[in-house]
């Protein structure tokens, strides 16, 4: 028992410490907003999410974000927005999984958590963290729009720009995650499961 507790948190650490490093690989996407960057440290929670369970890949959301805060460059609004939307991601994906381990169950997930990911994400942006970033970081909602309309000409007000921007780059980026995921889990998951 006591073996497995320490490998655990091994591999949440572990998981956590690749998560924090993958933020940093950070890049833009033509066609959105400047404001949103892909990156891929979603891999390493939903790995734990498959191999140890949902809670599990919470946890590495939490670390990666927590040791990202001294170097955040939106007043912590970012790394609370990308660990919110994340858990609610690797959740989703990680309940599921965990009620029927198949590689059918684990695609259903995806495309599920994908979907949840991205309405969840366009939701809490229009009413919580775009707020956020106009009332702390003093922002204009127009400016923040006009990141939007200098890539997109759709993009003319705040609902376009969840439509156009912050929902499409969300189903993408679940989209890459979840493929990379499935094609790397299955190699891994000797490593990671306790």
């Amino acid at each position: 028992m006591e073996h497995s507790k320490t490998k655990v948190i091994v591999t949440v650490g572990l998981l956590s410490a690749i998560a924090f490093v993958l933020m940093y690989l950070e890049f833009q996407l033509p066609l959105f907003p400047s404001f949103l960057k892909f990156d891929f440290s979603d891999i390493p929670p939903l790995l734990a999410a498959f191999a140890l369970g949902p809670v599990y890949g919470i946890f590495v959301e939490i670390v990666k974000n927590v040791i990202h805060l001294p170097v955040s460059q939106s007043a912590g609004i970012g790394e609370v927005a990308n660990f919110v939307v994340g858990s609610i991601y690797v959740f989703t994906v990680g309940v599921i999984y965990m009620r029927n381990k198949s590689k059918k169950s684990a695609l259903f997930a995806m495309i599920l958590g994908t979907i949840v990911m991205a309405i969840a994400g366009s939701v809490l942006n229009y009413y919580v963290f775009l707020p956020l970033y106009q009332k702390i970081m003093g922002w204009p909602l127009s400016a923040i729009v006009g990141m939007g309309k200098a890539v997109n000409s759709h993009i003319v007000d705040l609902k376009t720009l969840i439509a156009y921007g912050i929902f499409p780059f969300n189903i993408l980026k679940g989209f890459v995650i979840s493929l990379i995921t499935f094609l790397i889990y299955k190699k891994l998951s000797p490593m990671l499961k306790i």
